[in-house]
């Protein structure tokens, strides 16, 4: 029996208009009253998922910026944050590398430099908590930073995923988003979390289910008791055979298959 489903949002549970399916509310509600536990799962900061989630708070649990940190019952469980001295020898690389814009994603803020009017822009529309900072490296002496957010001015698969990986060194970096790359501590990933919630919850491998669309999915869904990937999948992912292949964002799989786990 299920106890725990975490889903990615962008490219998974979202549809291409990036609209909430509304039924999804409806849905973690009944899971809840079976007991089962529901999260997002995304690059996305937590108070950014909170406000997208915000009719169901009291029901889910939250992994947020791709996996380092876990939130559940009103309080960060897990944080698996990037060392100061990474942070800023990845800055230092970033500086070098024309068309990419970098954030500082902390628990309850991201931080940025760059006046880039497409930048901010971008920036605001997906963070619900965001400071415009005159150096960045004064921020990771500062504050714990979780991960370093990446901004591609082009295609992040033909452009800073391509440069940027093998230039820094010691850390993970990966594409996250059509245009946005993660880097952050090299352990550091969605499948953590996602244990560590189980762990929390009590709750075994084989009592749990992921959905994902994209290579940063790829451990929490090897986490999984059972794991789905949609039709509309990264190539690479879907060559890994890691999951059930189910219908697309845009013609709802995510949505159908909880349909079937709550009849």
């Amino acid at each position: 029996m299920l106890k725990f489903i975490a889903s990615d949002l962008d490219g998974t549970l979202l549809p291409p208009t990036k609209i909430m399916p509304p039924e999804i509310f409806g849905y973690i509600k009944k899971l809840k009253e079976r007991g089962i536990l529901f999260a997002p799962a995304s690059g996305r900061q937590l108070p950014n998922l909170k406000k997208l989630f915000a009719p169901a708070l009291d029901g889910i649990a939250i992994i947020a910026e791709n996996g380092g940190l876990a939130w559940l019952g009103g309080r960060v469980i897990f944080r698996d944050p990037t060392p100061a001295e990474g942070v800023k020898y990845a800055l230092g690389i970033i500086a070098g590398v024309k068309g990419v814009h970098p954030v500082l994603s902390c628990d309850d803020c991201a931080y940025y430099a760059d006046d880039d009017e497409r930048f901010v822009k971008t920036l605001l529309a997906s963070y619900s908590s965001a400071c415009k900072v005159g150096d960045l490296m004064e921020v990771a002496d500062r504050e714990e930073v979780i991960k370093i957010s990446v901004w591609d001015e082009e295609l992040a698969a033909e452009h800073g995923g391509i440069i940027l990986p093998p230039l820094i060194k010691g850390l993970r970096t990966m594409i996250s988003g059509r245009d946005w790359l993660d880097v952050s501590a090299p352990h550091a990933n969605k499948g953590r979390a996602f244990n560590a919630i189980l762990e929390h919850i009590g709750a075994g491998r084989e009592e749990s289910a992921a959905f994902g669309d994209h290579m940063n999915d790829y451990e929490m869904l090897c986490a999984a008791g059972k794991a789905y990937v949609t039709a509309n999948a990264f190539p690479k992912l879907i060559e890994t055979g890691v999951g059930e292949i189910i219908p697309s964002n845009r013609d709802s799989g995510v949505i159908k298959k909880l349909g079937e786990f709550l009849t």
